[in-house]
C-alpha cells in the first residue's frame, strides 16, 4: 500500500523557480551581476516606504554591517535586550566593541526603555533593539531618549515582518537602521538572507561597501562591481577603496527572496491569523496555564510565533510535562526562549575571566547590565509555531493546546 505522500514547498510555489530558471540561465555572466539583488532591494524597499535596501548573506551580518556604519569600535558599549538571540551580541563583539545588556517588560517581553535609561555611559555608541516574536517595542520612548543622548538605533526585525504600532508605523522605519533576516523559519525566506533598509544615503553607502569587499564603484544604490569593463578589466583599475568583508547575498538566494518578498502580505497575514487563533482559544478558556505576550492598544502583532508565559509550576505542573503532553495531542514542538546573552557560556566566560573583544578587559561593574526580569522569563516562556499552511494545520494546533489545558486544568 502507497502511503500518501505530503506535498510540501508550499511557500515557494510563485515566481521561485521561475526568477532561479532566469538566473541559472544567464550563467552567472557580468551582464547578470546583481540583477536579482537589485530588483530585490528596490522592491523591499518600496514595501517599507524606505529610501534604500541593502542585501546581505545573513540578518547577522547585516547587524554587524550596521554597527560598522554607525562607527561602533574598540572602547564602545552598545546597549542590547538580553532576552535575545547571542547573535545580537556577536555583532557587537565584532566590531571589538561591549554589549551592554537591558532588561525586557515584564508583560510585552520586549526591551525595557526605563532600563535602557539606566545602562548608557559615556561609552554608550547605539541602542539596538529587538521586536521578538512579531511585536514592536515601544519606539517612541527609545527614539526620545537616543536622541537626548546622540544616539544611533538600530532596529533588529528578523522575527518582525509588516507589524505596526499605533502611529501606524512598519516595523523597522523608525530608528536610523532596519535588519530582516530572511532565515529558513522566518516569515519570508530565501533559506539564508538578510537585508538592511535606511532612509541615510551616508549610511547605506557604508553598509553597502563594508558588506560588499569595499570595492570602488560601489554606491548607495547599487552593489554592482562589473559595471564598465574598460574600468574592470584595465590593469591600473584599483578595485577597493575600503575595508570590508563579503556579505553579499547570492543571486540565487536574491530570486527566491524577491519572489518571497512579492507576496509579503500573504505570508504576514498568514502568520497573524495563526497568531490570533492561539490567542482567541486562550481568552475562551479562561485559563491561567498561559499568559500570553501583552499587545498595547493600536499595535499590529505579525506573529512570527504566538508566546506565552507558562505560569503551571505554581501548580505543580512542569514546563517539559506541559510539552510532552502537547505533543502527545499532535501538536507541533513547543519552543523555549533561549538563554538570555548575558547568560550564555561565551559571554559569561568572558565577563568572569575578564576578557573581551580580543585583550580589553570588560567591565564588571553594574554597566554589563544586570536583566533580573530576563532571566525569570526566559525560564517559563513558551512559543507556538504559527508557520502553518491551512486552517487544518492551524485547527490541529489549536486543538491541541486546548486538550492539554483541560488535562492539566481537570
Amino acid at each position: 500500500m502507497k502511503r500518501k505522500q505530503i506535498k510540501k514547498g508550499w511557500r515557494f510555489r510563485n515566481n521561485e523557480k521561475r526568477y532561479l530558471k532566469r538566473i541559472l540561465e544567464s550563467d552567472f555572466s557580468a551582464g547578470s551581476d546583481n540583477y536579482m539583488s537589485e530588483k530585490f532591494e528596490s522592491l523591499f524597499a518600496k514595501k517599507h516606504k524606505q529610501k534604500f535596501a541593502i542585501s546581505s548573506n545573513s540578518g547577522t551580518s547585516t547587524l554587524h554591517q550596521a554597527l560598522h556604519a554607525f562607527g561602533v569600535g574598540h572602547g564602545d558599549e552598545v546597549i542590547i535586550p538580553s532576552l535575545t538571540v547571542g547573535m545580537c551580541g556577536f555583532v557587537v563583539w565584532q566590531c571589538g566593541a561591549t554589549p551592554v545588556f537591558a532588561d525586557v517588560d515584564k508583560n510585552t517581553f520586549l526591551i525595557d526603555p526605563e532600563d535602557i535609561k539606566k545602562k548608557i555611559t559615556k561609552k554608550t555608541k547605539a541602542i539596538m533593539v529587538v521586536h521578538l516574536y512579531g511585536l514592536m517595542c515601544d519606539m517612541d520612548k527609545i527614539i526620545k531618549i537616543a536622541k537626548k543622548n546622540n544616539l544611533r538605533v538600530l532596529e533588529d526585525c528578523a522575527q518582525c515582518f509588516l507589524a505596526y504600532d499605533d502611529k501606524k508605523r512598519i516595523s523597522g522605519t523608525i530608528g536610523d537602521v532596519g535588519s530582516w533576516s530572511f532565515e529558513s523559519s522566518k516569515h519570508l525566506s530565501s533559506s539564508e538572507g538578510g537585508v538592511l533598509t535606511t532612509n541615510n544615503k551616508s549610511l547605506a553607502l557604508k553598509m553597502r561597501k563594508f558588506g560588499g569587499l569595499g570595492f570602488t564603484n560601489i554606491t548607495a544604490y547599487s552593489g554592482k562591481v562589473r559595471i564598465d569593463k574598460n574600468k574592470f578589466q584595465n590593469p591600473n583599475w584599483k578595485r577597493h577603496n575600503e575595508f570590508g568583508y563579503n556579505y553579499r547575498m547570492s543571486e540565487l538566494c536574491a530570486a527566491v527572496a524577491l519572489a518571497q518578498t512579492e507576496r509579503v502580505e500573504y505570508f504576514v497575514k498568514k502568520r497573524i491569523k495563526n497568531g490570533n487563533a492561539f490567542l482567541d482559544m486562550i481568552y475562551k478558556s479562561k485559563t491561567n496555564l498561559l499568559i500570553p505576550q501583552k499587545i498595547p492598544t493600536g499595535f499590529i502583532h505579525s506573529f512570527y510565533t504566538f508566546v506565552a508565559l507558562f505560569n503551571g509550576k505554581s501548580k505543580g505542573i512542569s514546563w517539559s510535562k506541559f510539552r510532552k503532553k502537547f505533543l502527545s495531542y499532535g501538536g507541533d514542538g513547543i519552543y523555549s526562549a533561549w538563554q538570555t546573552v548575558n547568560n550564555e557560556p561565551c559571554f559569561y566566560n568572558a565577563r568572569k575571566k575578564g576578557l573581551f573583544s580580543g585583550s580589553m578587559k570588560i567591565s564588571q561593574s553594574y554597566g554589563w547590565g544586570e536583566t533580573p526580569v530576563a532571566i525569570k522569563l526566559q525560564k517559563n516562556i513558551m512559543q507556538f509555531t504559527t508557520n502553518q499552511k491551512n486552517e487544518a494545520e492551524i485547527s490541529k494546533q489549536i486543538k491541541a493546546l486546548k486538550k492539554t489545558i483541560k488535562f492539566f486544568e481537570s
